[in-house]
């Protein structure tokens, strides 16, 4: 039987990346277009919907010509990308306004008014989290309060990748893991919330049909298949948001299973059948890719950040020697270190130089070094920084713990999880074994295994992951190190209750 390929499309905030996998998963063709981010005003993040659309197209376009596969035998079309953003279309179907974000802060008013039209309370209920600066519906406020008559030409909200489906299929349609970072889906229940959206006054006909990931939510058009060089009535499925995705790209599609990725920020993330909602908001729960079943996730702000700071400010030396060496800065001051023992000399590293969102969500926490000596060395902080954002991680596993979720295998990705020295402390703070995988195509491979489902070339999400993920490396616990760990992230536990209100006392000073 010929071999059935399917492509999986992320719509990231740097560019679009495009691969064509084939039914085993393997990496046929891959193809990225970069396009800008603009910062009209301090704290405001936007970009052009239509660059996202011109890189999908550039994109698809590219694997197709490189690899040569006939147009009919990609069987499907998954999308995945970056969530919460907005995208605003009027009655012609164009885009009104620059999409907000992610990642940008304009609304806090906005979620102060949230908060008060549907109560502190019961907007965790629903939609399992507190307001946020991050999520589609303060966004949808924030246009409404200060650029009326954008709002007034409004006839369709859509999150990035799913205008990205709507250019393809010609359907308004998104699926529950990229929807649940809107605060307007009811989480527990899995379709849009008639409370929260009576309550802030957003109509109901403006939001996309609501389907599971692996479901088929429309066909390659003509107009597409002609921009695009795929088979015209290609199936589109439902796809994910970034980490929902990315959870299915590692496996993580089971109870027990998580992963933890270390990248700017770091996010813990496990699968979970039964729906558990934290009542103090310090972790996001979403529907996840699984069709009935929903992901925990926590953020740790400043993760590999903290070292990348360290990095660029005390690292000179380090990174003349990589040049030379033809080696990553990185690898190098993993292998210093190394050389210092579990505890970094009691010296501890808190990881809060952005604010910290899990456990404490507290915006005015700083970065602290604690038990500094005239003994320690660059090597000390080194390690205290790897340190100090694995225990940081590890509050996430307690809040988790606190919800009955129980994890027993974890995946490591991200920049931070290539580093043995890394995954070897998660493993030995997780108390259970760490591992990678095979491919690095996270949120792509994903959404090409939610389209393989979609296209009938598996039977569930579980089976496709099964037949197509492999594991690579395997970092068990190191059983002398779990009392040592143990001690250190106890007093480490300890600092910031100790600091809370000298952190709100340093932010009023600068007011």
């Amino acid at each position: 039987m010929a071999l059935r390929y399917v492509i999986g499309v992320d719509i990231g905030t740097s560019g679009t990346k495009t691969i064509l996998f084939d039914e085993t998963g393997d990496v046929i063709a891959s193809a990225t277009v970069e396009y800008p981010l603009y910062h009209p005003h301090n704290g405001y993040a936007e970009q052009d919907p239509t660059d996202w659309w011109d890189a999908t197209v550039r994109t698809i376009q590219s694997v197709m010509a490189q690899s040569g596969v006939p147009a009919d035998s990609v069987k499907g079309v998954g999308l995945s990308g970056q969530m919460h953003g907005l995208v605003m279309l009027d009655a012609q179907n164009e885009v009104i306004r620059r999409s907000i974000i992610w990642c940008d802060q304009r609304t806090a008013k906005e979620c102060e008014e949230i908060t008060q039209k549907v109560g502190a309370r019961r907007l965790i209920e629903i939609t399992a989290n507190p307001a946020l600066t991050g999520f589609t519906a303060s966004k949808i406020l924030w246009v409404k309060n200060h650029e009326p008559e954008n709002y007034a030409k409004c006839r369709h909200i859509l999150l990035p990748k799913d205008y990205i489906r709507f250019m393809l299929t010609g359907e308004y349609a998104t699926e529950v893991s990229d929807a649940s970072g809107m605060q307007l889906l009811d989480i527990p229940r899995r379709c849009w919330s008639d409370e929260v959206l009576e309550k802030l006054e957003i109509d109901k006909n403006l939001l996309g049909t609501v389907y599971e990931s692996p479901e088929v939510t429309g066909r390659i058009t003509k107009e597409a298949s002609l921009l695009t060089g795929l088979a015209e009535g290609t199936i589109v499925v439902g796809g994910a948001g970034d980490n929902a995705a990315a959870a299915v790209g590692t496996g993580v599609v089971r109870d027990g299973k998580a992963f933890t990725t270390i990248g700017t920020s770091g996010v813990v993330f496990a699968h979970t059948s039964d729906i558990a909602i934290d009542p103090k908001g310090r972790v996001h729960t979403f529907c996840c890719a699984v069709p009935g079943c929903w992901h925990v996730m926590g953020v740790t702000q400043g993760a590999g950040l903290s070292l990348k700071w360290f990095r660029d400010n005390f690292c000179g030396a380090e990174q003349e020697t990589a040049v030379q060496m033809g080696v990553d800065p990185y690898y190098l001051m993993d292998k210093e270190a190394d050389t210092v023992p579990v505890g970094a000399n009691r010296l501890l590293y808190l990881p809060y130089m952005m604010g910290e969102r899990t456990p404490h969500l507290d915006p005015d926490a700083r970065g602290v070094f604690f038990g500094l000596t005239a003994m320690h060395t660059k090597k000390d902080m080194l390690r205290a920084i790897l340190e100090g954002v694995s225990y940081s991680l590890r509050d996430c596993i307690e809040i988790f713990r606190e919800m009955d979720i129980s994890v027993d295998d974890m995946m490591a990705c991200g920049g931070g999880g290539t580093s043995p020295l890394w995954r070897q402390m998660l493993a030995d703070l997780y108390a259970c074994p760490v591992k990678t995988s095979a491919s690095k195509e996270g949120p792509s491979l994903g959404v090409a295994l939610l389209a393989m489902v979609g296209a009938g070339i598996y039977p569930t999400v579980q089976a496709a992951c099964d037949a197509v993920i492999r594991e690579d490396k395997v970092q068990p616990p190191c059983e002398e190190n779990i009392p040592q760990y143990e001690k250190y992230y106890q007093m480490y536990r300890s600092l910031y209750p100790a600091l809370k209100d000298s952190y709100k006392a340093l932010a009023a000073l600068g007011e």
